[in-house]
């Protein structure tokens, strides 16, 4: 295991452009809860499930009812980066890094100081 350590710590010293692409498994080490783990949100009862409430088409539909599992569930102003949120940005800060791709909307790359993070979603309707 040290081997593999080593060898990737190598490829980042000698890389210049590189492209993380991550998600709810990173944040999780901040506290925020994932959907798929046994704790996650797709695991928990709701009138609604999860993705049919963060859809824009439900956010229209039914703001109060949107506004209340953001509130209980999703709002991350609480949690701060952790050291994969702030060894990416310092990557980025080096040259190395050149972006983070992420399904992430919780803004933990952005507060650890990552500039160019790129949000992928599906839309929901």
């Amino acid at each position: 295991m040290e081997n593999k350590i080593e060898e990737f710590k190598e490829m980042i010293k000698e890389s210049n452009n590189i492209v993380f692409f991550g998600g709810a498994g990173v944040s999780t080490e901040s506290g925020i809860p994932d959907f798929r783990s046994k704790d996650g949100l797709y695991n928990q009862k709701y009138d609604y499930p999860p993705e049919e409430i963060l859809s824009h088409t439900f956010f229209i539909n039914k703001t109060e009812e949107f506004y209340k599992f953001y509130r209980d569930k999703m709002n991350s102003l609480k949690y701060e980066p952790n050291i994969t949120h702030i060894k990416l940005a310092e990557l980025e800060k080096k040259g190395k890094l050149k972006a983070v791709i992420t399904q992430n909307i919780d803004g933990l790359h952005q507060k650890a100081g990552s500039k160019n993070v790129l949000e992928l979603h599906r839309k929901c309707t």
